[in-house]
């Protein structure tokens, strides 16, 4: 149908290592997302004048990543100073969001040509300084939960617990992610995603996160990322499993989808990659607030009217190991399909670029493989998760 919001095409940069030395690290997250926002319209043959809007997604909006950064990309790209640009925050899964966002309005008929992208330099803009030295929760919140809320990473730890999941799953789950990306990439997989970056040091044109080489046995040896004797104290069940291993890196990167109704899509000559078919997002318990995948994804095959053997592809995003394996346990899903290229603990995780990072891969894999149905998940820090079917047109 015309009002259909399909997806023509998506870029990103490679994934950096998210800290000093890192491949991305020397480039301004602003100039990350500008050079994927200008290879999109260049590589598509697209007058940026004809984009409608562009909603970008990035958690750490401080600093180099403050004032919009969206906005401010699009000036650096060179795009007419008459497109608008809006940054939203949903945590890990704001450019998922953004996508979501951009695909709604264009089934609503507000936009004809939206850019949906997302950008996250963790290197340059570390995961926490917008909270240094600030009180992020009022008293109320206190008073609802007086023991305080947790990080990430003891949330995952407290899944490990609750699912019954040993070391030895997760640096096995691990060590698989990294094997895929590596033989993906081997195989040119990432080839029609990727975007070539201009740094101080020289072009970057392949993932700076994937490690070859990795066993779980290497693995093993790694201590704990997040024990310490005051939280041993206070969850004295947690064995403290979670390592820097078998959890998704600091990375730098950024991504970005060109989506369009089909009708524009028809009018400019451009094919269009796949169709948004289906949304949903949830709140799910801050205490484990890794575990909203299991719930969301429940709630789009309601929706869809489709049951876990309908989809042919799952991205499920890997923040630690434990998520994917609780998810791919719950839904009872073939584990062949969950993340064949690897998922970010190979490929990095740049929250704010994540989401639409998931969809390039995703689309790109249903092609090589001739899927007609993807899936695409998130957890995302507070308790929430989004999820998106995609149709391979």
């Amino acid at each position: 149908m015309s009002n259909d919001a399909v997806i023509v095409d998506v870029v990103r940069t490679p994934s950096g290592r998210g800290k000093p030395g890192g491949a991305l690290a020397g480039v301004h997250p602003v100039d990350l997302l500008a050079g994927v926002l200008s290879e999109l319209v260049s590589r598509n043959d697209l007058d940026p004048a004809l984009v409608d809007d562009v909603i970008g997604g990035c958690v750490t909006q401080i600093g180099e990543q403050s004032n919009n950064v969206t906005r401010t990309a699009l000036l650096s790209a060179g795009f007419p100073d008459s497109i608008p640009a809006v940054t939203i925050d949903r945590q890990c899964g704001s450019s998922q969001q953004a996508a979501t966002f951009a695909a709604q309005g264009v089934i609503a008929g507000a936009y004809d040509v939206v850019i949906a992208c997302g950008v996250e330099s963790m290197s340059r803009v570390p995961l926490g300084s917008s909270l240094a030295g600030q009180r992020p929760y009022g008293k109320l919140l206190h008073e609802r939960y007086p023991e305080g809320l947790v990080s990430q990473g003891v949330s995952a730890e407290l899944i490990n617990v609750r699912w019954d999941i040993s070391r030895d799953e997760l640096d096995e789950f691990a060590a698989r992610s990294q094997q895929r990306a590596v033989d993906a990439a081997a195989r040119g997989d990432f080839f029609n995603e990727l975007m070539a970056v201009s740094t101080p040091n020289g072009e970057v044109i392949a993932d700076d996160t994937i490690r070859p080489g990795t066993t779980a046995e290497g693995l093993g040896a790694l201590p704990s990322a997040f024990y310490s004797e005051t939280l041993a104290r206070r969850f004295p069940d947690i064995d403290w499993q979670i390592t820097a291993g078998n959890s998704s890196p600091l990375t730098d990167g950024a991504s970005a989808a060109l989506i369009m109704s089909a009708k524009r899509a028809d009018q400019l000559g451009l094919r269009p990659r796949a169709r948004f078919h289906s949304f949903a997002v949830t709140g799910s318990d801050p205490q484990l607030m890794l575990t909203g995948v299991i719930p969301v994804t429940h709630r789009i095959l309601d929706r869809a009217g489709f049951t876990i053997d309908d989809i042919d592809l799952y991205e499920v995003n890997e923040a630690f190991a434990c998520v994917p394996l609780i998810w791919e346990r719950e839904m009872a899903a073939d584990p062949d399909k969950l993340n064949p290229r690897g998922g970010a603990i190979a490929l990095g995780h740049a929250l704010g670029s994540s989401g639409t990072r998931l969809l390039a891969t995703l689309v790109n894999e249903l092609e090589a493989t001739s899927g007609r149905f993807g899936l695409q998940t998130m957890c995302e820090g507070g308790g929430m998760a989004n999820a998106t079917i995609i149709e391979r047109l």
